[in-house]
């Protein structure tokens, strides 16, 4: 082992647990999401496979919708925590590491407005 060099094992481990729990979080999304659609797709199937013709579908369509959005915000989540992670690393090795602010703004706002959206579209359901 060089002696002139500085160990960073602890951290490095630290920032891929770190990414790994974003990856969890995508993934956990995008899940989210897809079974979102799934379930509106079985949704509009029930009139059909029960041959009720005059069963009123009371969904107006946008669940689909929803979910896909929901499997895009998964997407990025994903993309912008192997940014960050990527990022850290090379501050790391630099011994320059400093706090990064940008990355949970940006998905903190992403989420929030997902949330938002949710509520809304969950309220108008009802």
């Amino acid at each position: 082992m060089n002696k002139d060099k500085p160990n960073h094992t602890s951290e490095h481990l630290a920032n891929e647990r770190t990414f790994l729990a974003w990856m969890r979080t995508s993934i956990a999304l995008m899940g989210f999401g897809f079974i979102l659609v799934k379930f509106s797709l079985f949704l509009k199937q029930i009139p059909l496979v029960a041959e009720a013709k005059n069963t009123v579908h009371a969904q107006n369509g946008h669940s689909s919708l929803v979910g896909i959005v929901i499997v895009i915000v998964g997407a990025i989540v994903l993309l912008f925590s192997y940014i960050n992670y990527y990022n850290n690393k090379k501050r790391i090795n630099n011994n320059t590491f400093y706090e990064n602010n940008i990355f949970l703004l940006i998905v903190t706002t992403v989420l929030f407005l997902l949330s938002i959206f949710l509520i809304h579209y969950l309220l108008n359901n009802i």
